[in-house]
């Protein structure tokens, strides 16, 4: 999703707004937050086996610039998978130290990513990021972490929309892209004609995508930019009617038809799903530095303090966690948000494209207005949200 020129300020507005109070509360909001995360994300869900004997949180911990020359984990070079949105070198970004960090957690570190043992746990199985474009990077960043691993002639990609499908033949193991921004049904849901200003989800209905889901191995759930687009929501629940929704109490009732079908449908013995928590937004510098007044544009350092963004909605966050523990089916919550709040320096800005076409020229002397602070160059921060899975995948006892 690439949100136009006037609905990026509109967001910007809306988020600005809604989460006002953690701005003002930001000390508050981060004991709060932390308070969450150990409650919701370290002892209901669990860490994986091989490190949960350290004590290890995966997602308290710090960025450390590489010291062994291993990042990045593949180069745009090597990854002919790319689209042009993430390729921020490709497109004139002029420093690259936002490929050279690398998340140390506390107590432990993430074991090394190994995309042949990967291939053979997802051997005859498939495994399929379902949401919006940020969950589309995170999908894109799994094919290149993999496909080093799988002999040439051997792999490919095909378009079936509203998924995209990495095929690994000798594995017969398939990476898939599912297209769905609000989880349940909406006037969204193509492939690629979609808009997010006239937004209009049916909260009680998931069967269209869901029917796609059901015989999937691996589901790696995501949604929540499109949401935050403005306060109110357009949205159907129980019947043709369309009125205005709050935001969070859409939200909640998204979760609650996400649920029912995960209880009803997911077989827990042959099957895992995950939930990625948010992914948050950098568009206000002076969150970062006083009295500045730009955003994640010309950034190339992680913040090194304790930080939560006012983008970021712990509403959000909450009812994630409380409609995951509810389940009788486990879902497990990977929560990205807080290491990914770190980095400002690591976003698409302007070297990316805008309704396909290149942002360029004196556009990109405008970053105020035209600086893609919502999504991720890659390689970048959606790798080490894939080695986080990867981790519960390979060495995780769900």
């Amino acid at each position: 999703m690439w949100l136009p020129l006037s609905n990026q300020s509109l967001l910007a507005l809306f988020l600005f707004v809604s989460a006002s109070i953690l701005v003002v509360g930001t000390l508050r909001t981060i004991v709060e937050f932390s308070f969450l995360t150990k409650i919701y994300f370290s002892t209901t869900h669990g860490d994986p086996a091989d490190v949960l004997e350290q004590g290890c949180n995966l997602f308290q911990g710090r960025w450390v610039l590489d010291e062994h020359n291993s990042r990045p984990l593949y180069t745009e070079e090597s990854c002919p998978y790319l689209t042009r949105q993430v390729t921020c070198g490709r497109n004139g970004r002029p420093d690259s130290l936002y490929q050279k960090w690398r998340w140390k957690p506390d107590a432990c570190d993430l074991p090394r990513f190994d995309a042949l043992k990967l291939l053979e746990r997802l051997r005859n199985k498939r495994l399929m990021f379902v949401g919006d474009s940020i969950q589309r990077t995170q999908w894109e960043s799994m094919v290149c972490l993999l496909q080093p691993a799988v002999p040439d002639g051997k792999r490919f990609i095909h378009k079936d929309p509203p998924r995209k499908v990495f095929v690994a033949e000798e594995f017969n193991a398939s990476i898939e892209f599912y297209w769905a921004p609000f989880l349940v049904e909406s006037n969204s849901d193509h492939a690629t004609k979609h808009t997010v200003q006239r937004r209009q989800v049916k909260l009680d209905s998931i069967t269209e995508h869901s029917q796609h889901w059901a015989a999937v191995d691996v589901l790696v759930f995501e949604s929540y930019v499109w949401w935050m687009y403005q306060p109110l929501i357009n949205a159907t629940n129980g019947s043709h009617d369309v009125r205005e929704y709050d935001v969070a109490a859409a939200y909640e009732l998204m979760l609650r038809t996400w649920a029912k079908w995960i209880d009803s449908a997911m077989n827990p013995d042959t099957q895992k799903a995950y939930f990625m928590s948010l992914s948050p937004t950098h568009l206000w510098s002076w969150e970062w530095r006083n009295g500045s007044n730009g955003n994640c544009f010309n950034e190339s350092y992680p913040i090194q303090r304790p930080f939560w963004g006012a983008g970021s909605s712990l509403d959000v966050m909450r009812a994630v966690a409380e409609a995951l523990q509810g389940l009788k089916v486990k879902v497990t919550m990977l929560n990205i948000t807080q290491l990914s709040e770190f980095r400002k320096d690591a976003h698409t800005s302007v070297y990316t494209e805008r309704r396909g076409k290149l942002i360029t020229g004196e556009l990109r002397l405008n970053p105020e207005m035209y600086a893609d602070c919502i999504h991720w160059c890659l390689p970048g921060v959606p790798d080490t949200w894939n080695e986080i899975l990867y981790t519960y995948l390979i060495h995780g006892g769900h």
